[in-house]
Formats: structure tokens, sequence, C-alpha cells
């Protein structure tokens, strides 16, 4: 691992697979619900807040990291790592085989918020990317060594949160300010409760898999189709993860539109409702993990629109040693966590030869 000028540690990273599938977030239309809060007035407000605070889940980042961890650069950005778990137990149990609870995230991404919180750039990391994996801690004072060409999404499998935490800040060099996780159900839930979503498709989709059956041309899809839409890989491009991530962004955008088209902002009760779904699908770090603090980030973030976000795929290559595996471009991903760290747009030819942004799935979907 080297260092920059800065002292902040820095790492390179890896990526891909083809397997049984993920679900996506969004974390925009999660923390954005969570203003509700924010517009209830009078004597039930209390009990109102308080309800939503006991939806929330949280983990302590600070606490399980500690010191280990690159400084914060102070320059008015923010970063925060939105994650989802494939978790089939339980409740998600309906959208493949039960595993008995274990997890691993599927889908992993950076959002970058510029000073002043009015644009913001993505970084998709496939879960399939092989990395260098930092030790980890897994509870009971135990620790995994980690190593070196470890599949990303493992990390959330051996530690938890904590541990992709630290594999993104290793890969990166950046401290992550904020982690959100969202699950399969609480994401059906969400969808549904906005009304659906607005897309239009320029091909028929259909993915077996996902249970995904669109034909090509508009519909408003609901959770469940939603969520078979942003799980379906073998319906699109080569079958693999960086398609599937093309359809995911391509669905964000379209989720932000829905969110600010049909007046949710003015709207109390399903601001509410949507709070409600928001808030019990969300897991998040502790500095989040409060109705006040999630609702302060979703504030900054209503000004941002579909054409304020720039959205990649952290630059990869396939895996000398697997095929069904992704490496990151060393220069090329280097150039994308510098301008995040100095608080600059990505430059184009960071992704110019990466595999992850030449799929046509994104071009699918409007």
């Amino acid at each position: 691992m080297t260092e920059d000028s800065k002292g902040r540690g820095r790492r390179a990273a890896g990526r891909r697979r083809r397997e049984p599938a993920t679900r996506r977030r969004a974390l925009v239309v999660a923390t954005w619900s969570a203003a509700a809060v924010v517009l209830l007035g009078g004597a039930g407000a209390g009990y109102l807040y308080f309800t939503l605070n006991g939806n929330l889940k949280t983990v302590d980042i600070d606490q399980a990291l500690g010191t280990d961890r690159p400084a914060d650069v102070g320059n008015g950005s923010m970063d925060i790592l939105v994650l989802g778990s494939d978790s089939r137990g339980g409740a998600n149990s309906a959208h493949g085989q039960d595993d008995g609870g274990s997890a691993r995230s599927d889908t992993a991404m950076v959002v970058h918020l510029y000073e002043g919180h009015e644009k913001a750039s993505v970084v998709s990391i496939p879960r399939d990317t092989m990395t260098s994996r930092p030790e980890c801690p897994t509870g009971k004072g135990r620790a995994d060594p980690g190593g070196q060409r470890r599949q990303f999404n493992e990390a959330y499998t051996v530690g938890g949160a904590a541990c992709a935490v630290k594999t993104v800040e290793k890969m990166s060099g950046i401290r992550m300010d904020h982690y959100i996780e969202v699950d399969f159900t609480g994401f059906k839930k969400i969808i549904d409760t906005l009304g659906g979503v607005e897309v239009t498709t320029t091909e028929p989709i259909k993915d077996e898999y996902s249970h995904l059956d669109l034909p090509a041309g508009p519909a408003k899809l609901n959770g469940e189709q939603a969520l078979g839409l942003v799980r379906t890989r073998h319906g699109v491009g080569d079958g693999g993860d960086l398609g599937r991530i093309q359809l995911q962004q391509a669905f964000i955008k379209a989720l932000i539109k829905q969110v600010k088209g049909v007046g949710v902002f003015d709207n109390p009760k399903k601001l509410f409702d949507l709070a409600g779904a928001g808030t019990r699908a969300l897991t998040t770090d502790k500095a989040l993990g409060d109705v006040k603090s999630l609702a302060g980030l979703a504030q900054s973030l209503q000004g941002i629109d579909p054409g304020d976000l720039q959205m990649i795929t952290l630059p990869v290559t396939t895996d000398a040693l697997d095929a069904n595996r992704v490496t990151p471009l060393r220069k090329e991903s280097r150039m994308v966590w510098d301008a995040l760290l100095a608080d600059r747009p990505i430059p184009a030819e960071a992704t110019a030869n990466s595999t992850g942004d030449k799929s046509a799935a994104g071009t699918l979907v409007q």
C-alpha cells in the first residue's frame, strides 16, 4: 500500500462474477423519504419521530475500525458507502434460496457529494472485483486476516459493514463519512409506497432468474418488477455483473425523476409513508442513525437532479487469472479516487479503457 502526500493509505481494486443475484438501492429515496419527519408538526410529532427512530438499525463503524482509517479531508465534501446486502434469510428468502442469514454485498456504490451538495459522483464497485482485503474485526474479539486476491463482496460476509467500509477505504484512500445499507424487501416496499417507477425499455428484457419479463416500451414498475430489473443480468449484455450495474444506474436516475415528479415533498402523508418504508429498510452508521440526522442529509440532497449525477463503474478489466472476475485498472482507478479526494469531477479518460462502462445494458432503460 502506498501513501499520498497527506499520509492517506491507498490501494487498488478488483471486480466481478456470474451467480445468483442482488438487490439495489435507492440511496436517494431511502434518505429523502426520511425528510418526512421535518414536515410533522404539532402534538403527534414526538410520537412519530420516536416511531421512525425505532425503525432504524445502526452499526458503529467508528468504534469497530478505530483510528486505522484515512484522514478526513475537511473540504466540505461527503462520501457515503451504499451497500445492498443479499441475505436471503427471513423475508428476503422469497428472492432466492434461504441461506440461513449469511449475506454478501452484491451492490456497492461510493456516493461522493461535492461541496455544497449540489452535484454528486457515484462509483459502482463490481461485486466480483478481486482486491486486497485488510484485516477486519469479526466480533467477539476476533479478526479475519484478509489477504491478496480476495473477492470484494466477501468483505461484508467476513466482517459485515465495518469490513466493507474498511476494504473500500483501503482501496480508495478516502474516508467514508457514512454508511447506508438497504435490503430486498425494503427496496420493494419503497417502490410500492412511491406508487411505482416509470421506465422505458428500448428492447424486451426477460430473465427467468430474476422473474422479469418486460416488453419494449414504457412501463410502470411495481416493487417486485423494479427489484427484478436491478437484479437482472442474464437478460442483458454478456450475462455478467457489469451489465447489471449499468441497469442499476439507469434505474436510479429514473427513480430520482419519479420522486421529484410526483410531488412527494408536497404531500406530508405520502412523505411519512415513504419515511416509514425507508427507515425500516435501512441500516446506517451510528452518526446517521436517528431521524434528525437522516432528514438533514435528505434535505441536503433535494436539489440534486439526474443531470447532476456523474455515475461510473470503477475502471476494471477482465482478471488475468479468472475470466469470470475483474480487476481494477490501476492507473485509471487511481484517477477516479484522486479526483474525489480533491472534490473534482471524475475525468473522462479514467473510464475510456474500462470494461465496466462499455456495456450497452444501460441504454436499454430510459
